[in-house]
């Protein structure tokens, strides 16, 4: 299962309101999903690192959450010659490259991608019809 940023982001301290991985450890959860499941493009480490910035988190606050995030998951390079060719043909209807790459990610691995992004969820139809993968939300998830 591949997350989308959003989730790693209360790890730095950022709040969110879709706590996936506080209701994982909680065990609010449809189905049992333990963390050695998820996995996440190495491209939301930099967003995570960007958004930190951005909302002025401490730089050690953001190292600690890199380092626990590449302990506890299954962090993807995004420069995968796969993932680039996949994510430079969704980038034609997605307008954030980030996002392309992230669904390229869970597109290459055949992994369902769990996100917010409402344009990445505009186009779940078209996504779970032509690469067999479920696009999910933190809601469809949770208990």
């Amino acid at each position: 299962m591949i997350i989308d940023t959003t989730y790693i982001l209360p790890l730095s301290g950022i709040a969110i309101p879709c706590d996936l991985l506080k209701a994982i450890a909680e065990r609010r959860t449809k189905v049992k999903i333990d963390f050695s499941d998820l996995k996440l493009s190495l491209i939301s480490i930099f967003e995570l690192q960007a958004k930190a910035s951005k909302l002025g988190i401490s730089p050690k606050n953001v190292s600690r959450a890199i380092d626990v995030i590449f302990r506890a998951f299954n962090v993807i390079p995004f420069y995968d010659s796969n993932i680039v060719e996949k994510a430079h043909e969704l980038h034609k209807a997605i307008p954030d490259y980030i996002d392309s790459i992230i669904l390229a990610t869970a597109i290459h691995l055949r992994e369902d991608l769990v996100t917010e992004d409402s344009i990445l969820r505009s186009m779940r139809s078209y996504v779970e019809e032509k690469y067999d993968i479920r696009m999910l939300s933190y809601h469809e998830i949770t208990a």
